[in-house]
């Protein structure tokens, strides 16, 4: 059998000026990246905006969400680039619009995020490693802010910043658990002042945030300048626009800005463009991908990072709310083999027909169709196919799907491409033709604290929401300076439903610990951190970076 990567190097990709000709866009708006990569011109970027805008002139919206992600694996990008082939198969005008892959997962232990199989992104080496240099830009800028906010500080520090209370984080796009806390500025005088400092991956950033969530370079200065960099000796907040080098960082963002746009194994458009994290950011390709998407297909299908109550939620309550956008259908990506892993099946008996065990953990996709629907938007479950699966799983699972008040279509498109999602196509294109009430979960007027128990107890089923002092403190002070109207990012586990990764399936009525709060003022969203959770993960014990190689013909082999 044919690894992920041996079946993308075996593909014929068509020149990217060919798949743009499919969607209308001329060879004179692409700024080409070889044969097979593009970013679109401003030009161009500036027509697709409004009409993507439009509810009147552009496509459906479809998301792809998934099931709370277990070590068996869901499928959730292979399931998103196989229902864009299947959408095409059935004569629908479908574009794609994913995130790009980080290189801390590449190297650590996820691995890519280009699909498998036979529903594929490609070049899928290129796209898993450096592509375009987006995030490498994103990295740049974030810290060349870095080194102006300690500039200032050697140089006399005209702001008056008090040097304990900067906020601002290098970043590096690999895990890197020794970076996590450091101490700068050791050695001379001449050396900076020293402090105790911080990095997180650059998929976590702010400035990722920032790229994903505006549409124009003035927009990107903007959202720049009112980032919050810390405070004053008399506690009154300093944002970087203070001082005076926003142009510098929207110049090294200036191609960052505009989406990729590459192709299927199966040869239909993808637009593949910013990579936050959904369990410590906000989960979701850039508006401009997404708009670019829309205003070019009839059908733009996107996804979310991990499961329905991070991405999604986000996706919602974050990127829909503030573009005026809203999901005509979700797709929530399940599994027979994660399904009975919440049901307390071990991994390496997942390959046995368990249906008691699948039952129990069907508690979990329960939850993220309840949650769905609150949202007022409807769901089709995409069973993304095993060869392990029995007759008797797949028709409980059916069976439970329309208990749930949604429905159940196979996905064979690991195995068979487009053809395998032909069905799981019919069905999006039903549900799309319907109409939604879409929703946001909460009002933006709410209090800040009122939004985070909000979300602890409707997403994620907890019982009480326990606040650390030091969060509660500065919450009241975001409030204080005209902060308490953002909307809020959980970042959280991705291995269950609330803070805890050992608690799998459906927990309900526990106690939902917010350790810390963090302003992203120019991305315009506050960052509440539960659990353990980490801006800047760690690699394990075993990291897929032990598999990876590239002989002297630059063939790469091990990368998935």
């Amino acid at each position: 059998m044919l690894t992920d990567i041996e079946i993308a190097q075996k593909c014929e990709m068509l020149p990217v000026t060919d798949i743009a000709g499919k969607i209308g866009i001329k060879n004179d708006d692409l700024d080409l990246y070889g044969k097979y990569k593009a970013k679109l011109s401003f030009r161009a970027l500036s027509a697709l905006q409004k009409k993507g805008s439009d509810p009147a002139t552009r496509g459906k919206l479809i998301l792809v969400t998934a099931m709370t992600p277990t070590a068996a694996g869901e499928g959730k990008s292979t399931v998103t680039v196989a229902l864009g082939d299947g959408l095409r198969k059935i004569g629908k005008n479908a574009v794609i619009a994913l995130r790009e892959p980080s290189l801390g997962p590449c190297f650590g232990v996820k691995g890519g995020a280009c699909g498998g199989g036979y529903a594929q992104v490609v070049p899928m080496e290129d796209i898993n490693l450096h592509f375009t240099g987006d995030i490498h830009a994103i990295t740049a800028a974030n810290n060349l802010m870095a080194a102006l906010i300690d500039n200032s500080l050697q140089q006399g520090n005209p702001l008056g910043i008090d040097p304990r209370t900067v906020s601002w984080k290098r970043c590096v796009d690999l895990n890197d658990r020794a970076l996590r806390n450091v101490i700068i500025g050791l050695g001379s005088r001449v050396d900076g002042v020293p402090r105790e400092s911080h990095f997180q991956i650059s998929v976590a950033s702010e400035i990722m945030a920032i790229v994903c969530l505006s549409r124009t370079i003035g927009e990107l200065k903007e959202r720049i300048s009112r980032i919050t960099i810390g405070e004053t000796y008399d506690k009154k907040a300093v944002t970087f626009g203070q001082l005076g080098c926003t142009g510098a960082i929207a110049a090294l963002l200036k191609d960052a800005i505009r989406p990729n746009l590459v192709q299927t194994l199966e040869h239909t458009p993808a637009f593949i463009h910013g990579g936050p994290f959904a369990n410590i950011a906000h989960g979701c390709n850039s508006i401009n991908a997404t708009l670019s998407a829309l205003a070019l297909g009839d059908y733009a299908v996107t996804e979310a990072g991990f499961a329905a109550d991070l991405g999604a939620e986000k996706f919602m309550d974050i990127k829909c709310r503030l573009n005026r956008l809203a999901p005509d259908a979700a797709v929530i990506v399940v599994t027979a083999r994660a399904l009975k892993m919440h049901g307390g099946v071990a991994k390496a008996d997942l390959s046995a027909e368990n249906v008691a065990a699948l039952e129990k953990g069907f508690a979990n996709v329960r939850v993220h169709i309840e949650n769905m629907a609150k949202f007022g938007v409807r769901t089709v479950l995409a069973v993304n196919r095993f060869v392990t699966d029995s007759e008797a799983e797949l028709a409980k699972i059916r069976e439970l799907a329309a208990g749930a008040g949604s429905s159940a279509v196979l996905c064979e498109g690991w195995g068979k491409g487009g053809a395998g999602a032909e069905e799981l196509a019919k069905k999006v294109v039903e549900l799309a033709g319907g109409t939604n009430e879409f929703k946001p979960l909460y009002p933006l007027d709410m209090p800040l604290e009122k939004k985070i128990e909000t979300l602890a107890k409707e997403i994620y089923r907890a019982g009480s929401v326990e606040f650390d002092s030091k969060a509660v403190k500065k919450l009241k002070s975001y409030a204080e300076a005209g902060y308490g109207n953002l909307p809020v990012c959980m970042a959280k586990t991705q291995n269950s439903i609330s803070h805890d990764k050992a608690l799998l399936a459906a927990p309900s009525g526990y106690a939902f610990p917010v350790r810390d709060v963090q302003l992203y003022s120019g991305a315009g969203f506050v960052v509440a951190f539960a659990g353990d959770i980490m801006d800047m993960p760690g690699l394990p014990k075993a990291p897929s970076a032990l598999n990876i190689d590239v002989d002297d013909e630059g063939v790469i082999t091990g990368l998935f």
